[in-house]
């Protein structure tokens, strides 16, 4: 019973944020289709400060399996107080889901060209078939950040250049030692798109590569990244990688694949698939592929 009312309220609460972020686009203009209209980068576009929107993807994985389920997490500090004494039986099979969106706080900053946003991403993995442990959430990844966005137009490879930027990234798993985890960026990004393609580009400098938490983090989670999202009739293909730009050693990174197919109005099918390092903060140096399928409402584009 406890089991069927916890599932239930995050079914719940999933569909209200996802339908709060529609209802929120709905107000001022047609729902985002291209980065002008999502990042609103042209007085065509612009809505209003303060307006829940879509940020990253908004979706829920029923079921994720993992060839390597992360029994045991370890840090590369290996001081005593980082070291787990014994693994835990998790489960190859768990839930995930992921809520995203962000707002504008300011508009027409520095010399009335850039906007100011502010964003908000949680990543869950739960262990709820896991009877024996008492389904607890293995690891809940908590990612606020700051954006300023800075409109531009010019053509590049054949892809128009529609916005660049800076961001101040936090990430980090809200638990004590040993299992504490956290990443700090200072990130500059850019944003493309041709017909039905959309291109993010992002490269950043880690202030946590050295932290006790998680040292080296980057060497295998990654320094750039890039998303690549096609969409057409309704389906949404996605790949995102990343790359620790360690051209002396063994390159590592993540990399991430992703297809929604169109159901009903919003409600979408959703297949992701991935391979590397750093599905999650908890996983930063831990080697594992996945394959997970479940529902998405809110797309990139």
């Amino acid at each position: 019973m406890k089991f069927t009312i916890k599932l239930a309220f995050i079914l719940l609460f999933f569909s209200f944020v996802a339908n709060a972020q529609i209802q929120a686009l709905d107000v001022d203009s047609p729902r985002p289709k291209n980065l002008t209209q999502r990042w609103e980068i042209d007085t065509t576009a612009v809505r209003s400060t303060f307006l829940l929107t879509p940020y990253k993807p908004i979706y829920i994985l029923l079921g994720k399996y993992s060839t390597h389920p992360n029994d045991q997490p370890h840090s590369e500090n290996n001081s005593p107080e980082y070291i787990v004494p014994e693994g835990i039986n998790y489960d190859n099979i768990e839930l995930k889901f992921q809520l995203s969106f962000k707002t504008k706080v300011l508009q027409g900053v520095l010399w009335k060209s850039a906007d100011l946003w502010v964003a908000y991403t949680q990543k869950s993995f739960w262990q709820v078939y896991n009877h024996d442990l008492s389904r607890p959430f293995r690891e809940i990844n908590y990612e606020p950040e700051v954006i300023l966005n800075f409109p531009v137009n010019f053509k590049i490879f054949g892809f128009n250049t529609k916005m660049v930027g800076i961001a101040f990234n936090h990430l980090s798993n809200g638990k004590s030692d040993p299992f504490s985890r956290t990443l700090n960026r200072v990130i500059a990004h850019a944003g493309l798109e041709r017909k039905n393609w959309t291109v993010y580009l992002r490269t950043w400098y880690g202030l946590s590569d050295n932290s006790g938490d998680n040292p080296d983090i980057s060497d295998y989670t990654g320094r750039t990244d890039l998303n690549l999202i096609y969409t057409k009739n309704g389906h949404t293909v996605a790949f995102y990688g990343s790359y620790n730009m360690n051209f002396t050693s063994l390159p590592k990174g993540y990399a991430e694949l992703s297809w929604s197919y169109p159901i009903k109005n919003n409600l979408k099918a959703y297949l992701q698939i991935s391979h590397g390092y750093g599905e999650s903060l908890i996983d930063y140096n831990h080697l594992q592929t996945t394959v997970g399928l479940g529902i998405s409402l809110i797309e990139w584009l």
